[in-house]
């Protein structure tokens, strides 16, 4: 076979495989729910990534696939020395006593979004996600996040269970916001 034609060859095999790859990317990072908001906003408000690092609680999501049989879910945020944040995402399966599972990943800061808008990545160098931070707090005692798709919606607190007049008012913003409220999941903590 001539030198030209197995260059075109391998070129063309490896094109195959990195469009796979993207192709496989995109399908894990691609919303598989509903979209709860057909007209998600911009965020309400800059971001000081030194107040919202630390520990968040999830009270209540969307369903999705990874958070599939958690309980127990919260999040932690941590600058790194790099500019980029560090991600845990940690949950209970099963149930608030169940197996733990963690997942780390790392997020980028979207210029021009005063930090309200990130780039979330669990799977590598490749494939980031939108992470967007709709609202907050002034003390930063909660936060509500989605992405533009509307299929991905958190709301998360400082505590891990508020006071039932602080969840309603968290409901009732997230319905301000245009999202159906009848998609949440209330998540368990023990």
């Amino acid at each position: 076979m001539p030198v030209r034609r197995q260059s075109v060859l391998r070129v063309s095999a490896i094109s195959l495989m990195v469009g796979t790859v993207c192709l496989l990317g995109a399908c894990a990072l691609s919303p598989a729910g509903k979209s709860g908001n057909a007209r998600v906003p911009e965020p309400a408000k800059p971001v000081d990534l030194s107040r919202y690092a630390g520990r968040w609680y999830e009270l209540a999501r969307y369903e999705n696939g990874f958070e599939r049989n958690c309980e127990a879910v919260t999040a932690d945020y941590a600058a790194r020395d790099d500019g980029l944040i560090d991600v845990t995402n940690s949950c209970h399966k099963g149930g608030v006593d169940g197996p733990l599972d963690v997942a780390k990943g790392r997020a980028k800061i979207v210029a021009g979004s005063g930090n309200a808008k990130l780039k979330v990545s669990f799977f590598g160098p490749l494939f980031f996600g939108d992470y967007w931070v709709l609202d907050h707090a002034d003390d930063y005692s909660w936060s509500l996040v989605g992405e533009p798709g509307g299929r991905y919606l958190w709301i998360l607190t400082r505590e891990a269970k508020p006071a039932s007049d602080v969840k309603a008012a968290l409901i009732d913003r997230v319905r301000a916001l245009g999202y159906d409220t009848s998609m949440l999941r209330t998540t368990q903590h023990d």
